[in-house]
């Protein structure tokens, strides 16, 4: 079920709430949730500033890249918080009303760049946690799929320049999501997901 036809309309800087009411899990959208200027600046000072990798990993008998590139930030093996996430953060925690501890951006260079299906690990304390995902840059759209109910719709929802979406406590439990490539000829786009790691560690 593709929730927005033309992506189009929202890439035109109009503001949109959407609570999709998922059985079992909670999943809502902040369209604009970063003015445009705001959102053009972030993107250029992420794209230029951030120390992107490569991650590798294993697929069948062998090792492939990543088809993005990844920086990891908070916690003792990640990089120290830098202005700009701080002022991210807070605008996001602001809105949730939560506090996080981790970040994790992923840098879609272009079409050709993706994600496939998964569901995110279960962080150090062991337990799910909300995770709120920012996005600037390039329209991609986000898929959602219960993994286990095929009578549920899988929802195609795409994630516009500046926006917020709030995934509950329980979206890892039961749902998996996907950022496929496509054969459009765009540009970059970073998405950074806030998470907590441990309920127990100090957020800044």
């Amino acid at each position: 079920m593709l929730l927005f036809e033309d992506t189009a309309l929202f890439d035109e800087g109009r503001s949109r709430f959407e609570d999709f009411r998922l059985p079992g899990a909670d999943l809502r959208l902040w369209e604009r949730f970063f003015s445009k200027t705001e959102s053009d600046s972030y993107f250029n000072v992420l794209k230029v500033g951030s120390p992107w990798q490569q991650r590798e990993r294993k697929m069948y008998d062998k090792v492939v890249l990543d088809p993005r590139l990844t920086a990891y930030y908070g916690g003792p093996n990640g990089h120290e918080w830098t202005a700009p996430l701080l002022a991210i953060k807070s605008k996001v925690e602001e809105k949730c009303g939560l506090g996080f501890n981790r970040v994790l951006l992923n840098y879609y260079r272009d079409g050709k760049d993706s994600v496939a299906w998964h569901s995110d690990t279960l962080p150090a304390d062991g337990k799910h946690h909300p995770i709120a995902s920012v996005t600037f840059g390039e329209t991609r759209v986000f898929k959602v799929r219960h993994k286990t109910d095929k009578n549920i719709p899988q929802l195609d929802v795409p994630l516009t320049h500046g926006s917020l979406l709030l995934m509950g406590d329980t979206m890892q439990e039961y749902y998996e999501h996907h950022v496929p490539k496509t054969s459009r000829s765009i540009g970059g786009r970073i998405n950074l997901t806030f998470r907590i790691s441990d309920t127990g560690e100090k957020v800044y």
